[in-house]
């Protein structure tokens, strides 16, 4: 069988990934590394890009289509003649693009040993301007055991702009946790746009990584946790921070929000039925986002019932499995009308 795409998740969470992928009438042909398979589709590539596109999958990370596959044995030069014979006439001359190379196993190459090469040599056949941040256009090469697998999507296809949904985020002067890159990468991949100087609350917010987010986005945050927050965010009259558990705020008549944030260390069930209770604190224009923890076993259990707690007060706008989540999964939740 000849695989059509590459598919890539957590290994942690491989078997929920398999699932879907099987749902998706996908197949698989073999295991590449861990949470990374070729997979056979019964339909287009495509046709299941844009499916994926319209209601994303959970746990599966990343998608890249397989046009052409190659022997590693004739060396990375006929890698670079041969992609660019058979991809400059496919590059849209307008659009952006990024050359996306993965490595896998034990192979003595490095992604730039691809990405350099390749990528100068599209620009002076194509003219097509390059660009690694903001591609329109991808063309995806995934070193294997003795194979090179190439395919060209449009960055929409691939379910994360970047090479097997690693997106990194620069550790920056004054970060305070690595959750930040959680919510980071949330807003980004749910495309949320926070209101102009809205009002947040950031429920479990300390030590503070998230309050310190939403500050950067604007947000007058209330930090709601019965430990201190770091010490710069107590000096930032932007935030006003209460000493109290969750549960003791929400019987305090908490106020009215534009976002309800959560990131609590509770049973993901136990977290839903709280953000149910404070669905009553959210503007009917208003957003949720929280991290639903999961066991080690019975994770598929555990999330859709904490998924079913939520659907009492909220429609789910989104929830994936992200880079920066641990043993988590990350869920974007808007008021029902």
């Amino acid at each position: 069988m000849t695989p059509t795409l590459i598919a890539t998740a957590d290994s942690h969470f491989a078997l929920a990934a398999l699932a879907e992928l099987k749902k998706a009438n996908g197949q698989i042909v073999t295991e590449l590394a861990p949470g990374i398979w070729s997979v056979q589709s019964s339909g287009d590539f495509f046709a299941l890009a844009e499916l994926w596109r319209q209601k994303p999958p959970v746990f599966v990370r990343h998608i890249c289509p397989v046009q052409t596959i190659l022997p590693l044995a004739d060396g990375l030069d006929n890698v670079v003649e041969t992609a660019v014979t058979t991809f400059t006439h496919l590059l849209e001359p307008d659009w952006p693009f990024s050359v996306q190379t993965r490595v896998l196993g034990d192979l003595p190459h490095k992604p730039f040993d691809i990405n350099k090469p390749l990528s100068q040599k599209l620009v002076e056949a194509s003219g097509t301007p390059l660009d690694v941040r903001k591609p329109f256009q991808i063309l995806s090469v995934v070193l294997a055991g003795e194979q090179a697998y190439l395919g060209l999507s449009l960055a929409v296809n691939n379910l994360s702009d970047w090479a097997g949904g690693v997106r990194r985020f620069a550790r920056e002067k004054g970060q305070i946790s690595r959750a930040e890159f959680k919510l980071l990468e949330a807003l980004e991949i749910f495309k949320i746009g926070l209101p102009p100087r809205g009002r947040a609350l950031d429920l479990g917010a300390a030590p503070g990584g998230w309050t310190r987010v939403l500050r950067q986005k604007e947000q007058y945050v209330t930090a709601v946790d019965p430990a201190w927050l770091h010490p710069t965010l107590q000096k930032d009259k932007g935030v006003r921070h209460l000493r109290l558990t969750a549960e003791e705020y929400l019987q305090d008549y908490p106020d009215t929000y534009d976002v309800i944030v959560n990131d609590m260390r509770l049973d993901a069930r136990d977290s839903a039925r709280l953000m149910v209770a404070y669905g009553r604190c959210l503007y009917p224009h208003g957003l949720a986002i929280i991290t639903l923890k999961l066991p080690e076993k019975g994770y598929d259990s555990a999330l859709d019932h904490g998924l079913n707690i939520l659907r009492e007060t909220y429609t789910i706008a989104g929830a994936r499995q992200l880079f920066h989540n641990r043993s988590e999964v990350t869920v974007y939740l808007q008021p029902k009308p």
